[in-house]
């Protein structure tokens, strides 16, 4: 009887991770060897006021999860050793952003991969993302773009208007 309600709880938190990951933007799993308590809370806090969810969970929990979620199984060459899991939900970008400085800062731990937007993601191509700029930094960028050539039409539109009405506002020689 207990070993049935050992099974219904996991098979539970299974489908509560499942839940999770098919929610999240990206899911970021790292290694939290030689972290102090301190050091945690102090990750935790940061994460949690840029909306990142961080949860200690079992690799064979995790990798069950995946499976269920429809994740591509290279996803379990992830899951070993002591794992943490930064869960993304609005921003696919700041997980990684979050802990690749914290892993500098700290020196201590290491991003091992992930799942971003449904596929599976090395810790090499996290690194990378994770230099991106913020989604907000990317909209004003193209924002710029598309703005630079309407607002050069608009000088030389302007100029023009200038120079054609100076040139009706001089008296004629006589």
């Amino acid at each position: 009887m207990a070993n049935m309600k050992n099974i219904e709880m996991k098979a539970a938190q299974v489908q509560e991770i499942q839940d999770k990951i098919q929610r999240a933007s990206s899911v970021v799993a790292f290694d939290y060897r030689g972290l102090t308590v301190e050091e945690v809370t102090q990750l935790r806090n940061n994460m949690r006021k840029a909306g990142v969810e961080y949860i200690v969970l079992k690799n064979h929990i995790v990798g069950r999860a995946c499976d269920a979620a429809g994740i591509d199984a290279s996803i379990h060459d992830v899951l070993h050793g002591p794992s943490a899991f930064a869960f993304g939900y609005e921003d696919a970008v700041t997980p990684a952003k979050l802990l690749k400085e914290f892993v500098k800062k700290a020196k201590k731990c290491e991003i091992k991969g992930g799942i971003v937007e449904g596929a599976v993601t090395s810790a090499k191509d996290l690194d990378a993302i994770a230099d991106l700029p913020s989604r907000e930094v990317l909209i004003a960028r193209l924002l710029g773009s598309m703005m630079s050539p309407i607002s050069g039409l608009a000088i030389v539109l302007d100029q023009i208007a200038k120079k054609q009405g100076g040139a009706a506002e001089e008296p004629a020689a006589e």
